[in-house]
């Protein structure tokens, strides 16, 4: 028998309606408590068949996997799922992955992949934002991979650009997990940079990413559709400030009626080792040596 749906009184028409694999674990108890939290809607379903035979009877916007199955099941499910209702998005839970997993879901589109250890809040909150997004099916393009080279293309919708960190951050499997945060927070930054600035995060333009590991360096590669900048042209950014005046970009940022930032490239130069900026700006190459 399923588990009865659970519908927040404050919220009887949330539009965020989950459909969660699995139940009675610690893990499920606790995504029980962050979704109901955010007002959504949301259910049980106690395997594969069960998911397929409720999303046959009720529309969803997101099902979230039982993280005690693996990801090629987990594909294998998403690819029925899409045959009965082609616009729910998939968060996959699994207990690790290997990087031709976490390619495998790319290339079927598959939202979000969190492995060990979960993050019940960060799970519900992308379980919203998937929910309403316009298309949360869409959004990343695999124009090439393998193992140890990414080719990406995204639009340029900031949630698109959190969601490839996080499939580019499982990737980094050599590195450990604190080195490895601390360089995709750097990466995020230029992502976001592009994004902004060269996009004004439109979400028709494009951006396209390249994530390449050799065997003495990890390397990002970033193209936005924008015109790009003169180093002239950024006052308003950490990177420009005169010496001993660390913080002189924020009152210039405020005149400007921009928001609190402007760190990015700054960041980003104290974590790789290479900042490289095409003639026009609009393409960088980064750099971190790890031999």
């Amino acid at each position: 028998m399923n588990a009865a749906i659970h519908i927040p009184v404050s919220c009887k028409q949330a539009s965020c309606r989950v459909l969660v694999i699995g139940a009675g674990s610690q893990l499920s108890t606790a995504l029980d408590g962050a979704l109901n939290s955010r007002s959504c809607v949301f259910q049980h379903a106690t395997g594969s068949a069960d998911t397929l035979r409720q999303l046959r009877r009720a529309p969803c916007d997101v099902v979230i996997t039982d993280p005690t199955t693996s990801i090629e099941e987990d594909l294998a499910l998403l690819s029925e799922m899409r045959a009965v209702r082609p616009g729910v998005a998939m968060i996959v839970l699994a207990p690790e992955s290997t990087p031709e997993e976490i390619i495998a879901a790319l290339r079927a589109r598959v939202f979000l992949v969190q492995s060990r250890p979960f993050d019940v809040d960060e799970i519900a909150e992308y379980a919203v934002r998937a929910a309403s997004a316009a298309d949360p099916v869409a959004g990343i393009e695999v124009l090439s991979a393998q193992r140890d080279w990414v080719s990406l293309r995204a639009n340029c919708e900031k949630l698109t650009a959190e969601r490839v960190v996080t499939f580019l951050s499982q990737l980094q499997t050599s590195l450990p997990e604190g080195p490895r945060e601390q360089l995709m927070m750097a990466f995020r930054e230029i992502l976001m940079n592009a994004l902004e600035h060269g996009a004004e995060f439109h979400p028709s333009k494009l951006v396209e990413v390249v994530a390449v590991h050799t065997q003495r360096a990890i390397v990002f590669y970033v193209r936005d559709p924008g015109s790009g900048f003169s180093w002239d042209e950024i006052p308003h950014a950490a990177v420009s400030n005169p010496s001993g005046a660390p913080i002189a970009h924020l009152e210039l940022r405020e005149a400007m009626g921009m928001r609190p930032g402007g760190f990015g490239i700054l960041t980003a130069k104290g974590v790789f080792d290479e900042l490289i900026y095409s003639e026009f700006g609009n393409e960088v190459l980064l750099i971190k040596h790890t031999s």
